[in-house]
């Protein structure tokens, strides 16, 4: 498969979340379309060629005006990669939300995204949620074809472990090749795992032992959600990651973004973080995150996590 279409060959994603206007039912409109228009270009001039989508989000919105950029700009479709979530179920009514991943389902999902933003296929689908009641063979027959039928070209997960994904993927002939998990310097209980294994602040920690490592392992590409954790780490000057972070981005010549985006893909577990603004100037401020690589040292690496921890290592 060309690097164009692969996934993993992406270093930054950009995650189309806050595209599409309100959480409601209620129709978009032309200014949202613009809206979109511009933080999709602010995307691709970072060096961001790589789109993360879910079905929910905005109610299906946030695709719909996707798909409207694309038909308005020709040769968009050919330049970047279209990557889409299933799975999750929002509230409707007095049922509550819950997850789904029927094989069924799944393919209806995938035919709906695929009307919404106007394109024949899928570059990636990410299972969104753990389901507890899925059956690993449905979802495979449900993956096995839409990859058949050229729908879904890629497969990866969301928000699993280790051992979710080697389960699922025992059933499966086509590869799991991305799992996208919660990972920032304030949310950082998958690199404390590693450490705190044997040590009384390792009681009950609740990350999945041995999911970076079989992702390692089996080529599977770490994908950060929430990678700039909604902007608290860079909020107070006074806090110690604050004004470390600030130094770092002034010594290097870039921006704090960037240095929390380069601290997780410092980590050789290889992780591409999706950074979920939508707003043209901090779409900027990532692009050395794109286009550099991780500029900073073994010491400053470590300086920055001992920092957000506010304790020593065990």
């Amino acid at each position: 498969m060309a690097a164009r279409t692969d996934i993993r060959a992406h270093r930054l994603v950009y995650g189309c979340m806050g595209l599409g206007g309100g959480w409601d039912s209620r129709p978009y409109t032309s200014e949202d379309i613009r809206h979109a228009e511009t933080a999709i270009e602010a995307a691709l001039a970072a060096g961001i060629t790589a789109f993360d989508h879910a079905d929910i989000y905005r109610y299906g919105k946030s695709e719909a005006v996707f798909g409207e950029v694309l038909a308005r700009t020709p040769g968009l479709r050919r330049r970047i990669v279209l990557q889409g979530k299933c799975g999750i179920r929002l509230p409707d009514g007095e049922r509550p939300g819950h997850y789904d991943l029927r094989g069924a389902s799944i393919r209806r999902r995938v035919e709906e995204s695929l009307v919404r933003l106007r394109t024949d296929a899928l570059d990636v689908l990410l299972l969104h949620r753990p389901d507890p009641l899925a059956d690993p063979e449905d979802i495979a027959e449900a993956l096995t074809s839409l990859h058949a039928q050229g729908l879904v070209r890629q497969f990866g997960v969301s928000n699993m472990s280790g051992p979710q994904i080697a389960f699922l993927q025992a059933h499966l002939d086509v590869p799991l090749v991305v799992d996208q998990l919660e990972m920032s310097l304030a949310r950082r209980d998958w690199v404390e795992a590693g450490v705190l294994f044997n040590t009384p602040a390792g009681a009950g920690h609740g990350f999945a032992a041995g999911t970076l490592e079989h992702c390692a392992a089996q080529g599977i590409r770490l994908q950060a959600w929430g990678p700039l954790a909604r902007g608290s780490l860079t909020a107070d000057p006074d806090s110690a990651v604050c004004r470390l972070v600030t130094d770092l981005a002034r010594r290097k010549g870039t921006t704090p973004q960037t240095v929390l985006l380069w601290w997780l893909q410092r980590h050789p577990a290889g992780i591409a973080p999706v950074i979920g603004t939508a707003r043209p100037e901090r779409i900027a401020a990532c692009r050395d995150a794109a286009l550099r690589e991780p500029d900073l040292t073994h010491e400053e690496w470590y300086d920055l996590w001992v920092a957000a921890r506010g304790a020593p290592l065990p």
